[in-house]
């Protein structure tokens, strides 16, 4: 598995060959999502957490959730259609993505399941995202981060 070391990752190949505008940036391994924003020199709400959900059999999403904030299940819910959704475990989410848990992101995931990303991210200048392993992010702006993944904009988070 790639580390913060690793000259790439498949995030990072992915993110390049789509041709999104963005800045790699490397940093320690931190304690808290507000140190890693500390380290990355960006806002708490600018740090994305890319969320792994199961709709149903073979069948999932992710969510992209700023920290400081929580994933609002009866808004989602709504928004999908559905009664229920649940979160995979690890073993689950690294079959669905390739990616182990606290390196999952959309980019180079081993499948392209849908995008959907909080409406509160685009208050952001710049915005980070997994870059496929720990300490391993990827910068760029919240509409070429929406644009490139073909995501979905809705409110789906409360503060939290």
């Amino acid at each position: 598995m790639p580390d913060a070391s690793s000259p790439t990752t498949p995030a990072l190949e992915a993110a390049a060959a789509a041709g999104l505008e963005h800045r790699v940036v490397r940093t320690p391994l931190p304690e808290s999502p507000e140190e890693s924003a500390a380290l990355q020199g960006i806002p708490l709400a600018a740090l994305l957490r890319t969320i792994v959900v199961r709709r149903g059999v073979d069948d999932y999403l992710f969510v992209l959730v700023p920290a400081g904030r929580r994933l609002d299940w009866p808004r989602l819910r709504a928004h999908l259609g559905v009664k229920r959704l649940s979160l995979p475990d690890a073993d689950e989410a690294l079959a669905a993505t390739g990616y182990v848990r606290f390196t999952i992101t959309p980019f180079g995931a081993s499948r392209a399941w849908p995008v959907i990303a909080d409406t509160s991210i685009m208050e952001q200048q710049v915005v980070s995202v997994g870059g496929g392993a720990r300490g391993v992010n990827i910068h760029t702006t919240p509409a070429a981060l929406v644009e490139h993944l073909g995501a979905r904009v809705v409110e789906v988070t409360q503060p939290g």
